[in-house]
């Protein structure tokens, strides 16, 4: 029950938003549609379960113009239950579409925002793929919402439209058990109840495992695809260092675990097919084993058992919606689970606080003044009480590997999030931040890391170095 009731959380926290936001008006039009649509089509299904009483017991008559009286009344029938049919896959088209390019901006706006993106990087190993997550996520998460919640609603109403009917047809079923009589009124309404209930046991039982299994699915396929792509961005460097070997390999092992764990899926699908299959089979003959001693005694005609079984398929079948939307509903929420947990991550990447405090000027040069720049895990990585770097003069940075060479730089350009101080001079919207790493790293020249790890310290170098001498026709490249 906790997790059911997490996940119901988790689905309302996704959905709320676009139902209150600046297109509401026109979701809650549209979603009114599908439920009136989806109404009047369970109110069809009422008229076909009373049509097939008239229809039945005029062939058992063999009563001619009441035939031909219910084949016309059929048609029409079937002609308003295929218009219906047809705009609600078309108005539910139509929420899907909008719902998706709001979910899309919204999401892109929380990713890209504040450099998000780039902080789930640094900060965070949990959200694997947030490209899938935006296009096929949110895709699949508006798709499969609208049709399992219509989906379940319309069991809602189907049960509470044929109950009755089911209660009035069935009667009372007597029995004596150890010399006394005993009496069940309504019976078909309990054993459809009964048969609902053990089946959902069994079904939630054998198949709750489907849902970690298609949430790793999921992220199998996406690193697979995003290694492939990788492939096809880098395909000059592997071209030029015969890497060709290499890539293979490391994508032959992403697909290992695709493949692993699609036959995984496979076993747990092949159980739960056995269940469902054998559920759905049986309940087809249920209804006519259990009323058929009504009808052989004479109590009531062919017409009467044949809408008996059909009120009984409705309400067993509205009973039975998990069982037969389990695969559906344990997709669903994999895909629930992952939005959810790319949105929280986004949103705390979004409140990361810190980063050097820049004052913008049009004074040359760079000053820095009791910088700390720490990583992710608030381990210190360099500090320096004050560093100029003055236009026109040259600065060496050197130090080892992690000692923090390009993470200075990635401070001064403005998208380090970790650490404090004050960068006063030119910031990052003066110059793109890509350009103020790249420039840096081409003029500095002078504050020595390696000579005390974690400090900024500086070096004097030649002013004015040594001349080099100008390339002469065949000389090596240097």
């Amino acid at each position: 029950m906790k997790r059911l009731a997490q996940l119901l959380r988790n689905t309302w926290w996704l959905t709320k938003p676009y139902f209150t936001s600046e297109d509401r008006w026109a979701a809650i039009g549209l979603l009114a549609l599908l439920v009136g649509l989806n109404l009047g089509s369970v109110y069809l299904n009422v008229l076909f379960t009373e049509w097939n009483n008239l229809f039945y017991t005029a062939l058992q008559k063999k009563d001619w113009p009441v035939f031909i009286h219910q084949l016309l009344r059929f048609s029409w029938l079937a002609a308003l239950f295929i218009v219906a049919a047809v705009y609600q896959i078309y108005f539910n088209q139509m929420l899907q579409i909008r719902w998706r390019k709001w979910l899309t901006r919204r999401y892109l706006d929380l990713w890209l925002d504040r450099r998000a993106y780039y902080r789930m990087q640094l900060a965070n190993g949990t959200t694997d793929n947030p490209d899938q997550r935006i296009s096929d996520d949110l895709r699949l998460f508006v798709g499969q919402t609208l049709t399992l919640s219509l989906g379940l609603m319309s069991a809602v109403v189907t049960l509470v439209s044929f109950l009755g009917m089911l209660w009035l047809l069935s009667g009372a079923f007597s029995f004596t058990l150890f010399g006394r009589e005993m009496t069940i009124p309504g019976y078909m309404v309990w054993f459809a109840l009964g048969y609902a209930v053990v089946g959902t046991w069994l079904t939630n039982l054998v198949g709750r495992k489907l849902i970690r299994l298609n949430f790793d699915q999921q992220r199998y396929e996406a690193d697979f695809r995003f290694s492939l792509i990788r492939v096809r961005e880098n395909a000059d460097a592997i071209a030029l260092d015969a890497g060709e070997p290499n890539e293979k390999r490391g994508l032959l092992e992403r697909f290992t675990s695709v493949v692993g764990n699609w036959w995984a899926i496979m076993r747990a699908q092949k159980q739960l097919t056995w269940l469902t299959a054998g559920y759905n089979q049986i309940a087809i003959i249920f209804p006519f084993v259990v009323a058929s001693p009504g009808y052989f005694s004479g109590k009531f005609e062919l017409g009467i058992l044949m809408q008996t079984a059909s009120a009984f398929g409705q309400v067993q079948s509205s009973l039975s919606y998990i069982v037969n939307a389990y695969t559906e509903l344990a997709s669903w929420a994999a895909v629930v689970d992952r939005l959810s947990q790319f949105h929280e991550v986004t949103e705390t990447a979004n409140k990361v606080t810190g980063g050097l405090a820049i004052t913008r000027s049009n004074q040359p040069g760079v000053s820095l003044d009791n910088v700390t720049i720490d990583l992710p895990g608030a381990t210190p990585l360099l500090s320096a009480a004050h560093l100029d770097l003055a236009p026109g003069r040259s600065t060496l940075v050197t130090g080892p590997s992690g000692s923090g060479k390009s993470t200075l730089f990635r401070a001064l350009a403005g998208i380090w999030p970790f650490g404090s101080g004050t960068h006063s001079g030119r910031g990052p919207r003066d110059v793109p931040a890509a350009a103020a790493l790249s420039a840096a790293r081409n003029v500095a020249r002078g504050a020595d890391l390696s000579a005390r790890p974690g400090r900024c310290q500086r070096r004097p170098v030649a002013r004015n170095p040594a001349p080099v001498p100008a390339a002469r026709p065949g000389d090596p490249p240097r």
